[in-house]
């Protein structure tokens, strides 16, 4: 795993600061889906921090922990890291898996064209 790559559990919690903003250890802990013991989810905050992900700041007694990098700049680079491991820096062979899988087809590709070409992008 490359250094910033993010593993599925610091994917939850990343999720939750971007969704709620600025958060305590108990704040990310309440926002998980699956219970955790509150040390493991300071522990988890505490590797974001040493990433480079997370950014805190004392408030109280308490670390309060808040995004230092943006969901989209996160969801890019899984993609690109995506493409480069898995498709040889592909994305027409992603796209191809993915209608090869069934997971995306003909109706679904002309209606993200549609939405590309509102959007100011090029189909």
């Amino acid at each position: 795993m490359a250094k910033g790559d993010l593993t599925k559990l610091e994917l939850q919690i990343m999720q939750v600061i971007w969704k709620k903003g600025a958060s305590n250890v108990s704040a990310v802990q309440e926002g998980l889906e699956q219970p955790l013991a509150y040390t493991t989810v300071q522990t988890m905050l505490n590797i974001l921090h040493r990433k480079g992900k997370l950014k805190r700041r004392l408030k109280g007694r308490a670390y309060e922990y808040s995004a230092a990098v943006t969901e989209t700049k996160a969801l890019n680079h899984a993609v690109r890291d995506l493409v480069d491991r898995m498709f040889g820096g592909s994305s027409e062979e992603l796209v191809m898996s993915l209608i090869k899988s069934r997971q995306i087809d003909a109706k679904q590709i002309a209606k993200l064209t549609k939405r590309l070409e509102e959007e100011g992008g090029e189909a």
